[in-house]
C-alpha cells in the first residue's frame, strides 16, 4: 500500500461521515442505474467503508490536473467502480458497476 493511501482514506472517510460529499449528476444517474435502490446516503455509506484493498489507481484529471481516486469495491455482490476527486469536499465524479463501459476507465 503507497504511504499516502492511508490520509487519502482518512480523509475520504472523514468527509463521508460528515456528509461532505457532492455527486455530480453523471453519478448520481449512474447510482440510480445500478438495480441496487441507493441513495446519496448509501453512497457515503460506500466510501466510510472504503478500504486499501479496494483501490484500484490513482490518475491525473485531462480536465483539471487533479488527482482522481479509483476504488472499486463490493457493494451486495456487486463490483463497483468509484472515482473521485478530493477537494474541501469530496467529488464523486464516476459510481457505477465496474463492468459497464466509461470512456475514463482506467486512463485519465
Amino acid at each position: 500500500m503507497p504511504r499516502w493511501l492511508k490520509g487519502v482514506l482518512t480523509r475520504i472517510h472523514g468527509l463521508a461521515d460528515a456528509r461532505k460529499v457532492r455527486f455530480t449528476h453523471k453519478a448520481l444517474r449512474e447510482l440510480g442505474t445500478l438495480g441496487l435502490g441507493l441513495d446519496e446516503d448509501d453512497g457515503c455509506e460506500v466510501l466510510q467503508n472504503l478500504s486499501a484493498a479496494d483501490f484500484v489507481d490513482r490518475i491525473e484529471s485531462e480536465i483539471t490536473g487533479e488527482r482522481m481516486y479509483v476504488f472499486k469495491p463490493r457493494v451486495a455482490r456487486t463490483g463497483l467502480y468509484v472515482k473521485l476527486i478530493l477537494r474541501s469536499d469530496c467529488v464523486i465524479v464516476s459510481f457505477h458497476e465496474e463492468d459497464t463501459e466509461d470512456g475514463n476507465q482506467g486512463s485519465a
